[in-house]
């Protein structure tokens, strides 16, 4: 509405009228009824406790509306512009502090319970005595003066927030970050006029001014004070059309805790990063309804190699997981880069993203290369299932009532094959692709011994190429056989026509994929990585230890 001497108009009074009627109903409702259990985080340098917010109340929306702290921008509110980022700490399994940016816009409140939350406007609190008794700038900040990092500004809280994360954490290892380093850890942040050169001048100049540290021990310290022993079940009113109910947000603490609450619950919703349920929320206005969250389960986080297989369990974030798999199959390194943004990798899980099942998401493709399974917990019961008969049809899969994702497994020796993982998309950075694939090869001279081809985007599920896979298998690795099984893969698929992609579209890039992996793979000058690899130009060192 615009403001001054205009009137509003009739429909913009009509709404407004609603809103506030609706925002008195859901007042008076958690006048009635307040959780007896707290959602308890650091932030500000104390203990923040809250209560009778709705369950799917995000962390953006009770910032800037509830706290009044606008600092952290509402841009996208899909995690795609990173307006919102701010930083999340929690200590890890061996009571170390670990920071890593996330976006705002889709993390429900509850599930900052037992950590700490860093915003813009914490960094005053952070920063170091300055001139008239007024905070100085952080290196961060001043570094975005210097550099000239900041135009019209509405991305700068976000990119930040990104930088004081990269700063602290590298201060804290004793290490200094590449320029691309930089720039992967700002993909989740678009900048629509700045351009980015003068924001990665400021990422390297703020290590060259005085440092200024985040006192760990403090917050350390602080996240102990408030650690849980029992697991957190937060309740808290929603006024609905038939009238007020109460949700719940179960945030069991342990394996067993979780299989018991699913078997008693089945119809509630697994949640760990939110960045599906989330834009349920956000974008289509769903349900949430009680909510199982998984984030506190220590066991399904872990990454550990059992009985030949390497585990990854379904709650680890999908940055850890991408980085244990490129451990081991470093050609995967640039479909991890590529694969979502920097903050959306750490609060989504790769768990997460194998029990969606959408045909267009990133890991499936390359988990069927790998041969991959997953263990299915139900009560007491846990099964293991290959991960193509996950798979039923579209958003349609083969778990039982009251079962979910455990872990994912991958066998040691399927990293023996060669191995690559493709991401077409229209951006480099962050965004969601019409096609991608999975190819895991294994020669015995020039002949294929065994070949597996999964694509994404290519069916109503992500599935495996058989016709082609079929045609190579045992055939001279040569031009004429993967032309053959070029032709396999018209009949393994029947692509579909959207706005991503066309079907012809998607069909021939399928088939030039499966050309590229001979290129890469071929017995006689096969193509280096520096000649596949956008960071043969810009290099990129990333940590993978």
């Amino acid at each position: 509405m615009e403001t001054g001497s205009k009137k509003p108009h009739h429909r913009h009074v009509q709404r407004a009228a609603r809103d506030q009627a609706a925002h008195h109903a859901i007042e008076m409702a958690m006048t009635e009824h307040v959780s007896p259990s707290h959602i308890r985080f650091y932030f500000g340098g104390r203990t923040v406790e809250v209560s009778g917010v709705q369950t799917t109340r995000t962390l953006l929306d009770w910032l800037r509306e509830t706290r009044h702290e606008t600092g952290t921008k509402e841009g996208c509110n899909e995690v795609d512009c990173g307006a919102c980022t701010v930083v999340l700490g929690e200590l890890d399994a061996r009571g170390e502090l670990q920071l890593h940016s996330i976006n705002a816009c889709l993390q429900f409140l509850p599930t900052l319970d037992g950590k700490a939350l860093f915003t813009v406007e914490a960094l005053a609190a952070l920063a170091p005595p300055g001139a008239k008794g007024k905070p100085a700038l952080r290196p961060a900040q001043q570094a975005m003066v210097e550099c000239h990092g900041s135009q019209c500004g509405f991305c700068t809280p976000g990119i930040v927030r990104t930088l004081w994360d990269t700063y602290d954490q590298h201060l804290h290892d004793g290490t200094r970050p590449t320029r691309q380093e930089l720039a992967d850890h700002l993909s989740g942040n678009l900048c629509r006029c700045t351009g980015y050169r003068p924001i990665l001048d400021a990422g390297q100049r703020m290590f060259d001014l005085p440092e200024a540290r985040l006192k760990r021990q403090a917050v350390v310290d602080a996240l102990k004070a408030i650690e849980r022993e029992r697991a957190l079940d937060y309740t808290a009113p929603r006024a609905t059309a038939q009238g007020q109910r109460i949700d719940h947000f179960h945030a069991p603490r342990t394996l067993g805790e979780l299989a018991e609450l699913r078997a008693a619950k089945p119809q509630a919703r697994l949640l760990a990063g939110a960045t599906d349920i989330g834009l349920w929320v956000n974008k289509q206005f769903r349900d949430g309804g009680d909510l199982i969250y998984v984030g506190h389960v220590d066991e399904m986080k872990r990454i550990e190699e059992r009985d030949g297989q390497l585990w990854i369990g379904a709650a680890a974030t999908l940055e850890d997981a991408w980085r244990a798999l490129v451990q081991r199959a470093p050609s995967l390194m640039d479909v991890w880069l590529r694969s979502a943004s920097l903050p959306i990798r750490h609060s989504g899980t790769m768990g997460g993203n194998v029990a969606n099942g959408s045909p267009i998401g990133d890991s499936a493709p390359i988990l069927m290369a790998l041969d991959a399974s997953v263990e299915l917990h139900r009560g007491a019961q846990v099964r293991t299932l290959a991960l193509p008969e996950l798979y039923l049809d579209y958003m349609k899969n083969a778990l039982q009532e009251g079962e979910f994702v455990q872990a994912i497994t991958v066998p040691l020796a399927a990293f023996e094959r060669q191995v690559r993982g493709y991401k077409i998309s229209k951006r480099f950075d962050c965004d969601i692709s019409p096609i991608s694939a999975g190819m895991a090869i294994e020669l015995t001279g020039d002949t294929v011994r065994s070949v597996r081809l999964a694509y994404g985007g290519m069916a109503g599920i992500v599935k495996r190429a058989a016709r082609a896979e079929a045609v190579l298998t045992g055939q001279p690795w040569t031009q004429e056989a993967v032309h053959a099984a070029q032709q396999a893969l018209a009949q393994d698929y029947a692509p579909m026509t959207d706005m991503r992609a066309s079907s012809a579209y998607r069909l021939q890039v399928a088939q030039n994929l499966l050309r590229r992996l001979w290129l890469e793979t071929r017995a006689v000058a096969p193509l280096a990585s520096h000649a596949t690899s956008v960071f043969s130009v810009l290099p990129h060192t990333a940590v993978v230890a």
